[in-house]
């Protein structure tokens, strides 16, 4: 959208951009949470295929076993994040997908597995990058295998400016009342495509919580589980919200 014109499409370029996101836990119904700076994390994924020869089961060394070493991988990379990086300048590495054989007499040729990789800084997300791929590689030599492993890069850190996130604060005060806007105490490693938008104009991300009433915010599932529910009560709430946003801004424009 960026790259068809979005933000000059109107004639004029955007003078600023908003985002609302509902969350389905942590927050309460109705409040709204944000914070200056960074907000929502980096977002990289890591596609591994380590490749050795199939064999009979019974018989592991007439062949070449990729998946214990594809599974020391995985702990490897785990063991990476606590030793490679300083805890106040975090990375989230979380495999969710793993593959390997078909039938459990038989040695697999290959096993592949994927990872998704959250950072928060430019510097950690270029080194967890090369990190990840050195442990992986490293770990197939090791085995004697071939491995191919590439990151893909996805969304940069999103990135509120800082007036523009005391700005929203103050409309979700003029809006919706007072005591309905928190401030997030540090960034979440959830990633968004808005954190290319912010990178372009003055920009600001909240999340208004829709948790239902009957349910404990840190307790019910969060967004993107199979069981989170929403709460639509909120829907009034988001859009005046986001139109208090659209007048406040070209108010000040």
């Amino acid at each position: 959208m960026v790259d068809e014109g979005v933000l000059d499409a109107a004639g004029n370029r955007v003078v600023a951009a908003y985002a609302l996101h509902v969350a389905a836990a942590l927050l309460p119904a109705g409040l709204v949470a944000s914070r200056p700076g960074p907000v929502m994390a980096a977002s990289d994924a890591l596609h591994v295929t380590l490749r050795g020869r199939g064999g009979h089961g019974s018989m592991p060394h007439t062949a070449l076993d990729p998946l214990p070493a594809a599974c020391e991988a995985v702990l490897g990379l785990q063991t990476m994040v606590t030793r490679r990086f300083d805890a106040f300048d975090p990375v989230v590495v979380t495999v969710g997908t793993f593959h390997a054989g078909s039938v459990e007499n038989v040695i697999p040729e290959t096993a592949t597995f994927g990872a998704t990789i959250r950072s928060f800084s430019v510097e950690a997300r270029q080194q967890v990058a090369r990190e990840a791929l050195r442990v992986v590689r490293g770990i197939a030599e090791a085995h004697g295998l071939a491995v191919e492993a590439e990151i893909e890069s996805g969304y940069p850190v999103t990135v509120n400016d800082p007036s523009e996130a005391a700005f929203a604060a103050d409309v979700v005060r003029q809006v919706l009342g007072e005591g309905r806007y928190v401030e997030m105490p540090h960034a979440v490693a959830g990633s968004e495509d808005f954190g290319v938008l912010d990178k372009l104009v003055p920009s600001a991300y909240l999340m208004l919580g829709a948790t239902p009433a009957a349910c404990d915010p840190f307790a019910a599932p969060y967004n993107h589980a199979p069981e989170a529910q929403f709460d639509d009560a909120v829907l009034a709430d988001g859009a005046a919200l986001l139109a208090g946003l659209a007048l406040g801004r070209l108010a000040r424009a």
